[in-house]
């Protein structure tokens, strides 16, 4: 289980988001504002760049998202937590490796 829950006040993420992340943000869960929940990862992809696995959905209305991953446009450290602002999305399914 993870003790780490993130919420967003809209039902999808889109580029230029901002998310208040743990200051480990290995791993966490996100609730979007319709109440859907996603599983997301801070990894890195083959260049060594962080990007963020957030994994697929249902949104209460039954629109399935599948499981996308996002660029990390800026990432600094705010008052305990990692402040993450998304860049695009560059996939659903990523052709490069991730770690």
């Amino acid at each position: 289980m993870n003790d780490h829950v993130i919420r967003i006040p809209d039902s999808h993420l889109r580029p230029g988001l901002i998310l208040d992340t743990p200051a480990d943000p290995a791993d966490f869960l996100l609730i979007f504002a319709d109440g859907s929940e996603s599983r997301v990862q801070l990894v890195h992809d083959d260049t060594g760049r962080p990007v963020l696995r957030v994994g697929g959905y249902v949104t209460t209305r039954g629109d399935v998202v599948q499981e996308r991953v996002w660029t990390v446009r800026e990432m600094a450290p705010r008052d305990g937590h990692l402040r993450l602002r998304l860049g695009h999305s560059i996939s659903p399914s990523h052709p490069g490796g991730l770690s």
